[in-house]
């Protein structure tokens, strides 16, 4: 379990006479090698973990969505800063540590976005040769609202390693690890604003042992 609040870098690019996190274009701060989400002390700690484990299935828990999400159609990037995205050298070292290391079955899982998302997590988000080295789960949440549709499955376009997306439906994720696989069952109320609303599946999607990127069943 991470804490990515209280020992990170100072939020990059914020607006003028603001502090916290942003939208908006790259900038040169954001991509600062030195800057850290985690801390020195955690990220070691973290790799330290990953080097000495020999659990079957290793589930790193955390507060947001850990893939980049380029929020911008068409040429151009933008990113909300106050997220991993904010923090792209840092999140390139975990990732690099997990391919380096080679952790048996990875899993990141996390929320706080208002979204369901599913994602291969990659050492380089921008290189389409590089390598899936862990899975992304990433739950919704209860009753507060998200993005449209529309928005959504305009950052799918533009995030091939986002598998599935959907802000329209509050719910959770429900997960079952096997020795084999680890099932991931997205659930989702028809409304939020009814006490007695029903639930239903969105999707299901299995990880397989040893075989990273989750696959829609």
């Amino acid at each position: 379990m991470l804490d990515d609040r209280q020992y990170r870098a100072r939020q990059a690019c914020p607006k003028p006479g603001r502090g916290g996190g942003s939208f908006g274009a790259d900038c040169a701060e954001r991509l600062g090698p030195g800057r850290t989400m985690l801390g020195a002390a955690q990220e070691a700690w973290l790799r330290d973990g990953l080097a000495r484990t020999h659990a079957k299935w290793n589930v790193i828990a955390q507060q947001t969505l850990m893939a980049q999400l380029d929020r911008k159609p068409g040429p151009g990037q933008s990113f909300w800063t106050d997220g991993w995205d904010g923090y792209p050298a840092a999140r390139a070292r975990l990732l690099n540590d997990i391919a380096g290391l080679k952790p048996l079955n990875p899993l990141v899982i996390g929320g706080d976005v208002h979204c369901t998302w599913v994602a291969d997590l990659k050492p380089d988000f921008d290189d389409p040769k590089s390598p899936v080295v862990a899975t992304e789960f990433c739950g919704t949440s209860i009753t507060s609202q998200g993005p449209s549709q529309k928005q959504v499955e305009m950052m799918l376009a533009e995030n091939p390693h986002l598998r599935y997306g959907n802000g329209q439906k509050r719910g959770y994720v429900k997960m079952e690890i096997r020795r084999d696989a680890c099932t991931a069952t997205l659930r989702a109320l028809d409304s939020e604003k009814r006490a007695d609303s029903d639930i239903s599946t969105l999707a299901t999607f299995v990880v397989e042992n040893g075989r990273p990127g989750a696959q829609r069943v």
